[in-house]
């Protein structure tokens, strides 16, 4: 697919300098620090929702300084950068561990009950032969249902823990001393004040485009992808080998939508629906993936009944479909025209 170049009428086409990246270091370091007071300060009598508040904003501003410190490293003072990036990488996957496990069980569950209510399932047999396949699903979604509810909240609890963990351990409180120096002062290079952003901020983009254009796209846009299924209940536990590419797509697109904030900062800019709806899609893409190989690892499981395992290899496919409706969304989201093109 051909690089999409910023035109006149995009607002990133203006002249921005390092001090632009100063600013927005300091302002996301303060929202750190701002969730990390909330969260503090709610402690044991905090709301689940409070709770879960405190730790997507300390989340948020960790991804941005942790993006913004890879897009423009060459700004930044070369050893600090690369010493902070990987723990706010660590801080970041952490705390999502939890959230991520019950939103996929949540998935999982509402999948298996829509696969096994009134509506028949697609199939060429006869209609006594579809009762029955429904019927068959119907028996082993209980059973598969629970067994999901006992692996993932198990995790759920375990990935809980190990957040508490963190949170009170020596090497967050290292980081959120390097955090609290950055919303007061940050360590650009001596040229930087006066660097121009435009070019780390389009190299970014361009990595995006690079990878968008190795994507197969043409295979997206077919609603039933064979291959996407070869892999799904094998032996090998190894992840899925079609959703690399797309996984690393989603994170080049993240820096790419960092660096525009960086370049729009303190700009009343339209939101890209464009690039909005092409992330939505894709974090629809990684939702499914990891909910296919739950499945799949919960139908590798000793000794479960032969419907428990019918109804978790039909989980398995819907959300393996699920995976190929998300990249063929992507796909139409990414095609449509970009913002301030004319």
């Amino acid at each position: 697919m051909a690089q999409q170049h910023l035109e006149p009428t995009d607002p990133t086409a203006r002249a921005v300098t390092g001090d632009a990246l100063a600013g927005y270091l300091r302002a996301q370091a303060t929202e750190f620090l701002r969730a990390l007071r909330l969260h503090r300060e709610t402690g044991t009598a905090s709301t689940a929702e409070e709770s879960v508040d405190a730790a997507r904003a300390l989340r948020r501003s960790a991804r941005r300084i942790s993006g913004s410190l890879h897009t423009f490293r060459p700004l930044l003072e070369s050893d600090w950068s690369e010493e902070i990036r990987p723990e706010l990488a660590w801080l970041s996957g952490t705390l999502g561990l939890e959230h991520a496990y019950e939103a996929r069980l949540e998935r999982l569950l509402l999948a298996l009950h829509r696969l096994s209510g009134s509506t028949a399932l697609p199939s060429q047999a006869t209609s006594e032969g579809a009762a029955a396949e429904r019927g068959n699903l119907t028996v082993g979604a209980a059973k598969a249902g629970a067994l999901l509810d006992r692996q993932l909240t198990l995790a759920r609890t375990r990935a809980h823990s190990t957040a508490l963990q963190a949170l009170g351990s020596s090497r967050f409180h290292a980081v959120a001393d390097k955090v609290a120096v950055l919303a007061s002062e940050v360590p650009l290079t001596a040229a930087a004040p006066g660097t121009d952003l435009r070019p780390p901020a389009a190299a970014a983009e361009e990595r995006l485009t690079d990878a968008i254009t190795a994507l197969p796209l043409v295979t997206a846009g077919h609603p039933y992808n064979a291959e996407a299924l070869v892999h799904g209940l094998s032996p090998d536990p190894s992840p899925h080998p079609q959703d690399g590419p797309w996984h690393q797509v989603r994170l080049l697109l993240r820096l790419h939508r960092y660096a525009r904030e960086v370049l729009l900062a303190g700009e009343d800019a339209p939101v890209d629906v464009r690039l909005l709806a092409a992330g939505q899609a894709l974090n629809r893409h990684r939702d499914a993936s990891e909910a296919a190989a739950a499945a799949a690892s919960a139908a590798r499981t000793p000794r479960i009944a032969p419907a428990t395992a019918y109804a978790l290899g039909v989980l398995h496919a819907d959300q393996r479909h699920e995976v190929e409706a998300a990249r063929f969304a992507f796909q139409q989201a990414w095609q449509k025209q970009p913002l301030g093109a004319v």
